[in-house]
Order: structure tokens, then sequence, then C-alpha cells
């Protein structure tokens, strides 16, 4: 995937946690909801000082909308939050243990061989 599709794909996913339409955040620029669109599926370019915006509109860092992630544990531990947002408590409960579990078995994994699984 392209770096203007990889940003997109970031401003569609920070604008969607963040609760807004292509239409509030096209409002909020002054451009067309089109324009929202465009932006988001990677068609035409985007300045630094419009993905500033973005990312202060949307709640996050503006690195996160260029890598489409973050590696702060911070920001990591904020996105499992949000993922865990709005379900039963008893269905969290088994995220958790399963987040648990998987960790328990990276960590026991051979120093060498930790780190990203393909």
């Amino acid at each position: 995937m392209g770096i203007r599709k990889t940003i997109g794909l970031a401003i569609s996913n920070a604008r969607q946690n963040a609760g807004l339409t292509q239409e509030d955040v096209a409002e909020r620029l002054g451009i067309g909801p089109e324009a929202v669109s465009r932006l988001e599926r990677g068609i035409g370019s985007i300045t630094a000082e419009r993905l500033v915006v973005l990312a202060d509109m949307f709640g996050c860092r503006s690195d996160q909308l260029l890598l489409g992630s973050s590696s702060r544990q911070d920001d990591q531990a904020a996105a499992i939050a949000q993922l865990l947002d709005g379900l039963a408590p008893a269905d969290r409960a088994f995220v958790i243990e399963n987040v648990e579990r998987l960790t328990e078995f990276l960590r026991s994994k051979p120093s060498g061989s930790k780190g990203r699984r393909p």
C-alpha cells in the first residue's frame, strides 16, 4: 500500500474513532465532503499543516496519521482501551484473559524469536 493510501486509511480510522463523519470534518476544514473522501482514499496530497489540524481534530498525534499507528506504549494502551469500549463486562474480561495468555506465550519464546510475527 502506498504512503497516500496509508495516510488516508489512518485519517479515516482516526475520524471514525473520534465519532466524526466526513461531513463534520469537511465543515470544520471549510471544504466539501468529497475532498475529505479523496483524502481518505489516498487520492491527491495533504499538507503538513492540514495533517496537524486533522490530528488535533481527532485527538491524536500527527505521526499516528503518517504512520497509521503509534509505537508509544501509552498510545497502544489507549488503542486497546478503545477496542474494549462498548463491550459487556464479561466480554472485556474474556479479551483481557486472552491478551494475558498471549503475552505470557510471547514472553516465553526464545530471545532470538521475539518481535513481530509474520
